[in-house]
């Protein structure tokens, strides 16, 4: 096809080549400069010079470990942004040796008044010269302090970092605030019409009864009053230790984050002194299965005119396995082979309505409100469950057709149905770990765990197996 010429240019003895110079061949002119068929280059423009390809190495996680025991890794990404943070091995599985909510504590006492920083407002107006934002969450196993922001500024937030997790100043005020701010929160999620954290809650509790990923997560009403400084230094003491960290960069250099590491993190004596740990919790869950139940009246809680719908929930579970053994990619393979959700979900395959949950129960019996699969996993131990919603008066019957969603996993997998939930899986690893905090969270817990980290692509191919 001619770039403008009424008539495509024939082939000519220079070689095939449909350049008119060459060819002889006149082409309509637009403006000064005559038509050039699309095949060939332009005349005058100089010669593209392509990026060469890379090879993985340049995509692969850096792990570097200091002196003092922690660990530095980062992943290259593009752009002008960067997510830096640290992660800790320490949260509510911990705390048998405590008060429980420890950690509870820890999380919204983060990114308050340090020993550098005099307010909460402070740190934030630091972090906004470089265009950046902070966040702090604790799960049932991790500690995790983070902040994105520009990458120029990251030995600022690297300093701050280490200010925040080592050098709180945790004030009476302060304190007094996180008092308020958790039974705002747990009168919030007792009110709340969405019950999946609970259930959660209760479904750890009957499955590992007072052990480790048992323990609650959220701290209990009684506690607020019995959590101080001191109680918190204890705690600190043993588990914010070097050696329990990772410092995790997304979208920076490795070696100017290990310099910041160096500068920052090593030989930086912590405000509760830097006392060997001694009373650290090496205890590993115990599945002792259970019932927890809470029997609830909702009639006075409402969001509207229309009253919330008088539900039962359960969830139901199986002991599973840990993210360190070979069985975690089948069963999370199972997870989304069994998929679920609400029964007011609109969409198509993409949604997942081809799942077992939706075609077995939801699609079938029309009184159910949800069926929803969930696969928690730690580095000891797994819990694969499923979550219910039906009328109280269809208890018995809801239990039945989710137990027997449960024996039927033992039995035949299609051949289809397989390869749905495999491509399904691969898709959402590859869509999530597109998000900068996202694979900042990934090589952060992976390092944490086992000092190295799985790149999507080999993941992918465990998947496929």
């Amino acid at each position: 096809m001619a770039g403008g010429g009424a008539e495509g240019p024939r082939p000519s003895p220079h070689g095939g080549c449909r350049c008119p110079r060459r060819c002889g061949r006149s082409y309509s002119a637009g403006g000064v400069s005559p038509g050039v068929p699309l095949s060939c280059p332009l005349p005058g423009v100089p010669k593209a010079v392509f990026a060469a390809t890379e090879g993985r190495e340049r995509f692969e996680t850096r792990v570097t470990a200091l002196e003092n025991g922690l660990r530095v890794a980062s992943q290259r990404k593009f752009g002008q942004f960067c997510t830096v943070g640290l992660l800790i091995n320490s949260g509510s599985r911990h705390e048998a040796k405590y008060l429980s909510g420890i950690s509870h504590f820890l999380e919204k006492l983060a990114f308050s008044s340090t020993a550098q920083f005099g307010s909460k407002d402070e740190i934030l107006l630091t972090l906004e010269k470089h265009g950046g934002i902070c966040d702090c969450q604790a799960s049932r196993d991790t500690i995790m302090y983070a902040v994105s922001a520009d990458a120029k500024g990251l030995d600022t937030v690297v300093n701050l970092l280490a200010d925040v997790a080592l050098q709180p100043r945790l004030s009476d005020e302060e304190i007094e605030m996180t008092r308020m701010a958790i039974r705002f929160e747990l009168e919030d999620l007792n009110m709340r019409p969405d019950p999946e954290p609970l259930l959660t809650e209760m479904i750890h509790a009957a499955a590992y009864r007072e052990n480790t990923v048992g323990l609650n997560r959220f701290c209990p009403v009684e506690n607020t009053n019995k959590i101080d400084r001191q109680v918190l230094h204890s705690y600190l003491r043993n588990y914010y230790t070097p050696d329990r960290m990772v410092l995790a960069g997304v979208g920076i250099e490795h070696e100017q984050l290990v310099e910041c590491a160096k500068k920052y993190l090593l030989g930086v004596e912590p405000v509760w002194g830097s006392a060997q740990a001694k009373d650290v919790d090496r205890s590993v869950a115990q599945y002792t299965g259970g019932i927890v139940k809470v029997e609830k009246d909702m009639s006075d809680v409402s969001l509207g005119p229309t009253p919330i719908p008088e539900l039962t929930h359960i969830m139901i579970g199986l002991e599973s396995c840990s993210f360190l053994e070979e069985d975690f990619i089948p069963f999370a393979v199972l997870n989304m082979m069994m998929g679920g959700g609400g029964s007011f979900s609109a969409g198509g395959p993409g949604k997942g309505m081809f799942t077992r949950l939706y075609l077995n129960v939801l699609n079938r019996h029309h009184w159910m409100y949800n069926a929803t699969s969930y696969h928690h996993s730690y580095e000891d131990t797994g819990l694969l469950c499923i979550h219910a919603s039906a009328d109280p008066k269809q208890v018995r019957e809801m239990v039945e057709i989710i137990t027997r969603e449960f024996i039927l996993m033992a039995g035949a997998v299609g051949e289809v149905e397989l390869e749905r939930a495999k491509t399904q899986l691969k898709s959402m690893l590859m869509m999530n770990l597109e998000s900068r905090p996202v694979i900042f969270e990934d090589v952060g817990r992976q390092v944490l765990a086992t000092n190295t980290r799985k790149l999507p692509h080999e993941l992918c191919a465990l998947i496929s197996e």
